[in-house]
């Protein structure tokens, strides 16, 4: 394993610096193993770098720690992914809360063209499971899929065991380190799913269950999605908390209603009744609000630069075309944040370019330009 990776993954184990601390360092300092190699005096002069931040980079033993932690991984095959890393999920770099640092196993590609997430209850009925099984199974014609799951008793393992059948790769996202497998009954699904899939966390080998580690993989389940499915939930827990995320992500949201007595429909149906989520009636309804059967018929879409066109437009309408020709496909948030447009500005102004056929709009939020 790299000498970057062991200070990459040091600056996450630095007392006092968290995600948003950790980018500011690196944005300042060029990499990890220059933030370590950067001295205190040249610390305290970047802002909002204090001294108790600047001492604790300093400090040997997080580099030892680190150092033993890497060599853990290294032996077990796990993979550390920086957020400066290709193989980082696209997903997560313009989401602001997401773990600097990842720890993955296995073989299916975190940048695959589609993402689902499935979620709901670990109390899952015949009907829950059953719904699961046709939603999972219905996605197996799509290339370029991975359903993504928290490997939780209920709805998460029938969605992860049915994409094993039908051969689609799945993702595990835990909430405990690469060594813990929760609830132990799943370790061999989880084995399986090394095979075609794989695991995925933001906590050390070694880490074990707390109950504040459901939350924050709640929102890595929420950020790698372009879809997040509700089969059953009851009014609160944690795939309604997955939900709520995905919104606040700008993410589709699907629910499947259910029995208005049964308390775990109860989460489902509010959604729905909240305009929180999409009614899914059937497979074909996911298809169709994803737009996912034109991506299908439309694989091959090459970006072409019509400057005469485009010198005719206002000019923030010609910044979002240049960034697009320049990235051929990004993210409603990676276009705010790249542009500086205004979020409600930005919608408007995408909605426009659309009507005037230069440009699609994605599955997930995403936007290409047209021939």
């Amino acid at each position: 394993m790299s000498e970057e990776k062991i200070y990459q993954l040091a600056l996450t184990l630095t007392p006092g610096v968290g995600n948003f601390t950790a980018r500011y360092l690196v944005s300042y300092c060029g990499s990890a193993k220059a933030v370590f190699e950067t001295s205190k005096s040249k610390l305290l002069k970047i802002p909002n770098i204090g001294k108790v931040i600047a001492e604790a980079v300093l400090q040997k033993s997080t580099l030892q720690k680190a150092e033993s932690q890497c060599l853990i991984c290294e032996k077990n095959k796990v993979q550390l992914l920086f957020y400066t890393d290709t193989h980082y999920p696209e997903r997560l770099k313009t989401i602001a809360d997401a773990p600097v640092l990842l720890f993955y196993k296995g073989n299916a590609p975190l940048n695959t063209q589609k993402t689902v997430a499935v979620v709901g209850t670990r109390s899952a009925s015949p009907y829950g499971k059953k719904v699961t099984e046709e939603l999972v199974s219905s996605l197996a014609k799509f290339a370029s899929l991975l359903v993504i799951s928290g490997l939780a008793y209920g709805i998460d393992a029938v969605a992860h065991q049915t994409a094993l059948k039908y051969s689609i790769p799945t993702l595990g996202v835990m909430a405990t380190g690469m060594d813990t497998v929760y609830p132990s009954e799943h370790k061999n699904l989880a084995a399986q799913m090394l095979e075609k899939g794989g695991l995925l966390t933001e906590y050390l080998w070694g880490s074990k269950t707390d109950p504040s580690f459901f939350p924050a993989r709640n929102r890595i389940i929420a950020g790698l999605a372009d879809a997040v499915i509700v089969v059953e939930a009851a009014r609160s827990g944690g795939a309604l908390i997955t939900a709520e995320i995905a919104n606040t992500y700008l993410k589709d949201v699907f629910a499947v209603p259910g029995n208005i007595n049964n308390k775990f429909s109860e989460g489902c149906n509010n959604l729905i009744k909240e305009n929180k989520a999409h009614l899914v009636n059937r497979p074909e309804d996911i298809e169709y609000i994803m737009n996912w059967q034109w991506m299908e018929e439309n694989k091959k879409i090459t970006v072409k630069n019509d400057s005469k066109i485009w010198k005719n437009l206002p000019e923030e309408q010609q910044q979002v075309l240049h960034l697009l020709d320049k990235n051929k496909e990004m993210l409603f948030d990676e276009l705010s944040w790249q542009s500086q447009i205004p979020v409600n500005k930005l919608a408007g102004l995408l909605l426009d370019l659309e009507l005037q056929g230069l440009l699609s709009a994605l599955p997930g939020k995403k936007f290409v330009i047209n021939n």
